[in-house]
């Protein structure tokens, strides 16, 4: 652990309150929740990526069609109520009323313009290319949408619940809530938007929110000191920093949602041109100990499918999986072996990785495997000219095409068309038939190593007795206090 972090963590428990366990503040003060990230601003999310920060203030501030509940199921936003007809081709929004925060109502056309600009091909829209399959979004009335697909998607709905499909007007970056911001020195407040049918003129202290966006030790440090209710989105980096920092129990929570946590081969040349070589690195890699390290609650993984999803057949285990973690490396090793006899020059691979103390674990693992079979591992940023690149991504929804397209960085053309047929399947059968074809041919290209599933978690205070874990890692601001929110 770095000497700063420590510090920070240890100036947290200091100043935690003698016999604070539990991380319990006040009821009737304001929800102050961290967001481990970046500052706390919006983004439009047709600008390219959100962050963690950038997501959470979006789905507080904007919402889409529909939104997750605390369970992570679908429940209704802009949309009070939805039909499914024409064999799954034809969803039929009827709009509720809302209102933009200067009182002027959502309509059917500004909801339409938004989501037409997302879907739209060259969009930089994160989930643009899960999208595709989106013939037309039309205005039926001033109240009702029709969002017409090209072929069934039954899982439409779990897309247009991500903050990416939020509703906001372009330029001031303004959406109907449920929150309305405000700025503040640091952070955002948000205050619930009112309900025009209560006539309550403003929301009382407990239900709002200071939103912080910040590092890991110092939300730590925050929460320790009774200074915040809730951290959101901590993951595998900074986690060795909650396991010192000794969180009681009944705050700490912690996910593995759906996702990739992996390697990428990011080019093909070299040692990496071949399947056999690629394996090669995916055999050397001991996957529990690695996870073990970080936390032994940790799951490892082998295969690009975490289960079988929408896929026509159980995920694919690679030619190596039998193997014991000896005869694997030692297949490994050969295959180094055979390729430096050819070719004596060193043999280098630069492995990409964030920042924090959980990712200089994994890398002292993936270390350990290069130089274990005669490979010299070089770390890089994440941003930086590398030949594997760390993925640690959660799923937007439940379907294998999302794992296979996300995992094909630099895969076989075979893979990439596979992939592509799925997209374009006249039928869910046959969706189901391209994806696992996808599945096989990408596990025997090697271009993806998988290691784990995805690990987040969050602290959570006592008074937010609504906050639940789900396999999305998604955790709706609206849903902390009560589950009539």
């Amino acid at each position: 652990m770095q000497r700063s972090t420590l510090l920070v963590v240890l100036l947290g428990l200091a100043l935690a309150a003698e016999g604070c366990s539990t991380g319990q503040r006040k009821d009737d003060a304001p929800v102050v929740v961290s967001v481990i990230g970046g500052e706390t601003k919006l983004a439009d999310p047709s600008a390219g990526q959100l962050d963690s920060t950038e997501r959470v203030l979006m789905g507080a501030t904007a919402q889409g069609l529909v939104r997750f509940d605390a369970t992570g199921q679908i429940e209704a936003a802009l949309a009070e109520r939805w039909i499914v007809i024409d064999d799954g081709r034809s969803y039929i929004f009827r709009l509720r009323e809302s209102y933009w925060p200067d009182g002027a109502p959502v309509t059917a056309a500004q909801v339409v313009r938004v989501l037409r600009r997302a879907a739209a091909p060259g969009s930089r829209n994160a989930l643009a290319p899960f999208l595709a399959v989106v013939d037309e979004i039309v205005e039926m009335t001033p109240t009702v949408i029709e969002v017409r697909l090209k072929r069934p998607r039954p899982d439409l709905l779990k897309l247009f619940a991500q903050p990416e499909l939020a509703v906001f007007r372009t330029g001031t970056l303004d959406g109907s809530g449920p929150f309305r911001a405000q700025s503040r020195a640091r952070g955002v407040l948000l205050s619930p938007v009112p309900d025009p049918g209560t006539g309550k003129a403003a929301p009382e202290p407990e239900e709002t929110v200071h939103l912080l966006g910040e590092r890991a030790a110092l939300a730590l440090a925050r929460f320790k000191a009774r200074e915040s209710d809730l951290i959101l989105g901590g993951s595998f980096t900074d986690w060795p920093i909650v396991a010192q920092a000794e969180i009681a129990p009944a705050n700490l929570h912690v996910e593995q949602p759906l996702g990739l946590f992996g390697l990428a081969v990011l080019q093909r040349e070299g040692f990496l041109a071949e399947a056999s070589n690629r394996a090669a690195i995916a055999m050397a890699i001991d996957r529990a100990a690695l996870t073990q390290a970080v936390r032994p609650e940790w799951t490892p993984l082998e295969t690009i499918l975490p289960s079988q999803l929408d896929s026509a057949a159980p995920p694919v285990r690679p030619d190596w999986a039998p193997l014991a973690l000896d005869a694997r490396q030692q297949t490994a090793r050969d295959r180094v072996a055979a390729w430096r006899r050819a070719h004596p020059e060193p043999l280098t691979l630069r492995i990409a990785l964030p920042s924090g103390p959980g990712a200089t674990l994994v890398w002292a693992h993936l270390a350990e495997a290069m130089l274990r079979i005669g490979i010299t591992p070089q770390r890089v940023g994440p941003a930086d000219s590398a030949d594997l690149r760390l993925i640690d991504a959660i799923a937007p929804y439940d379907s294998g095409r999302w794992f296979v397209q996300t995992a094909c960085v630099a895969c076989s053309e075979q893979a990439g068309a596979l992939i592509a047929a799925g997209r374009e399947a006249a039928d869910l059968p046959a969706r189901a038939q391209r994806i696992a074809e996808a599945d096989a041919a990408l596990t025997a290209d090697g271009a993806w190593i998988p290691i784990a599933q995805p690990l987040r978690w969050s602290l959570v205070a006592l008074r937010l007795g609504a906050w639940q874990g789900n396999t999305r890692g998604w955790h709706p601001l609206n849903h902390l206090r009560n589950e009539t929110e």
